[in-house]
């Protein structure tokens, strides 16, 4: 049974617990239900929660568990060189599960039968061929132990799943008669239950951090790798980004981050008046049918996807640029530049700086205008003196956020910036910023353990750092500089 339909039987097992419990407790009382400690939904969610998350909980560690126990097991269908190194065993264990996963498709789609797939031989002819033919289709032709290994991989993984469902059915079962067995008028069903999902919610806390030191640490082991192949030294102070496939690459960050901070300075040229001027005018100036209209307007352009803001620079933005500023004043010749990426992410920020900036501002108190105004300043000077100073922490934070997604961002300056990594003042000259280069060096047929690949996980790890002190930088000024109004 697949894991679909295994949760499809547990919601079922479920919904039997809560009708099953709060049916008992009911009929224990005689249907009077202000002789039960707690109300009687509370005894019907504790018999779902006692038949379903023990087993959803062993269901998720049966599923990490079975690929670690299969492919140890498997292991000795390959020599012991194939599978000393950790990036190459993981390479060669994918290769065995798309295997798999194109015999089990064959299999559904009638193309062969469970029988021919055990007797499939690479010596009687090509897999490779054969899976295509079932419209399967794989990069390389097929090693033998790499098809032995797939064969054995999908009948392990049926005994798996076969007991998986046995024994989470079991779980599930267990846990509903538990359920019952408790279930009587002083049994305090609502602790339990307000216990489970505190328990449910520290959960989802603990998983969104440790997703986070997972990123982290991934990137850190692969960068003191790369740093094992490549000068430390040379890679934080090089002048020169000249990835070189062959062997002799100059692998600088410099020209990179030097793009990356130029790009994400111009936008943020762009979208700090805009989106501040932005929000001055909503917060205290258009009346509220104005704003009821205008500001979702702003917002819309948060929900344009990047990949769309890339197309307005490469046809719109880029040869505007090129034909009126760029070739008039002899500065360049080329539609991707700093300025076209640097506009369009700032406009691309705007309703990022102007949404956080007029929900700071609104929340100013009215009482400050009123001072301010009833001592005789006009209107422009009490926002000028009073609203944007008691606004200011929150408005500098917002705009170090912004300042953060515009590092980061990838797909605008792909298409608008350019590849070239170069050291240069001129705004009109393509060049390139960290982002890109990561995706770039992890796309392509090169190896793994090479440099060239492996510097794309200390570019990202030294981006990482960047941003994170931007982000603390903004925190300490919202907390330091923060207002306390009643």
């Amino acid at each position: 049974m697949s894991v679909f339909l295994t949760l499809c039987l547990l919601a079922v097992l479920a919904f039997a617990g809560f009708v099953l419990c709060r049916g008992r407790a009911m009929a224990l009382v005689g249907g009077d239900a202000k002789r039960l400690h707690s109300l009687p939904g509370y005894y019907g969610w504790f018999g779902a929660i006692m038949a379903a998350l023990p087993a959803v909980l062993f269901l998720a560690i049966w599923q990490i568990a079975q690929p670690l126990v299969i492919e140890t097991r498997l292991s000795g269908f390959f020599p012991a060189e194939m599978i000393e190194d950790d990036p190459a065993r993981t390479l060669l264990f994918a290769d065995v599960r798309r295997i798999a996963a194109g015999l089990d498709s064959a299999i559904a789609s009638g193309a062969l039968s469970a029988d021919e797939v055990a007797a499939l031989d690479t010596t009687t002819g090509s897999v490779r061929d054969t899976l295509a033919a079932t419209g399967v289709a794989l990069g390389a032709e097929v090693q033998p132990e790499t098809l032995v290994a797939a064969q054995s991989y999908r009948e392990l993984a049926g005994y798996g799943a076969l007991l998986r469902t046995l024994l989470v059915v079991a779980v599930a079962v267990g846990g509903l008669f538990y359920a019952i067995r408790l279930t009587n008028p002083d049994f305090r069903a609502r602790n339990q239950v307000e216990r489970v999902m505190l328990a449910v919610l520290m959960l989802a806390s603990t998983i969104a951090i440790l997703t986070t030191v997972g990123i982290v640490m991934s990137m850190l082991s692969e960068s003191i790798r790369f740093f094992k192949f490549y000068p430390i030294g040379d890679f934080f102070f090089g002048l020169t980004w000249s990835p070189a496939f062959r062997g002799g690459s100059e692998l600088g960050l410099l020209p990179l981050l030097w793009g990356t901070l130029y790009i994400s300075f111009i936008s943020m040229l762009v979208a700090v008046p805009i989106g501040l001027f932005a929000a001055i005018y909503l917060a205290e100036f258009a009346n509220p049918r104005v704003r009821s209209i205008v500001k979702p307007l702003i917002e819309v352009i948060a929900g344009i996807p990047t990949v769309v803001f890339g197309l307005f620079a490469l046809v719109t933005v880029g040869p505007l640029l090129r034909d009126y500023i760029a070739m008039p004043l002899g500065l360049g010749n080329s539609g991707s530049s700093v300025m076209t990426a640097g506009l369009v992410i700032g406009i691309l920020n705007v309703p990022f700086i102007s949404s956080l900036a007029d929900d700071i501002i609104t929340a100013v108190p009215q009482s400050l205008r009123d001072g301010s105004l009833g001592l005789g300043a006009t209107r422009a000077e009490t926002i000028t003196n009073v609203v944007l100073p008691a606004a200011l922490p929150g408005i500098v934070g917002a705009v170090l956020m912004a300042a953060s997604r515009a590092i980061g961002e990838t797909m605008i300056v792909t298409m608008g910036a350019g590849a070239a990594a170069k050291l240069d003042l001129n705004p009109f000259e393509a060049m390139t910023t960290i982002t890109v280069k990561i995706v770039s060096q992890l796309t392509g047929d090169t190896e793994f353990n090479s440099p060239e690949t492996l510097v794309a996980f200390a570019l990202g790890i030294s981006l990482f750092v960047i941003t994170l002190c931007l982000n603390i930088f903004a925190l300490w000024i919202v907390r330091k500089y923060r207002e306390q109004y009643e």
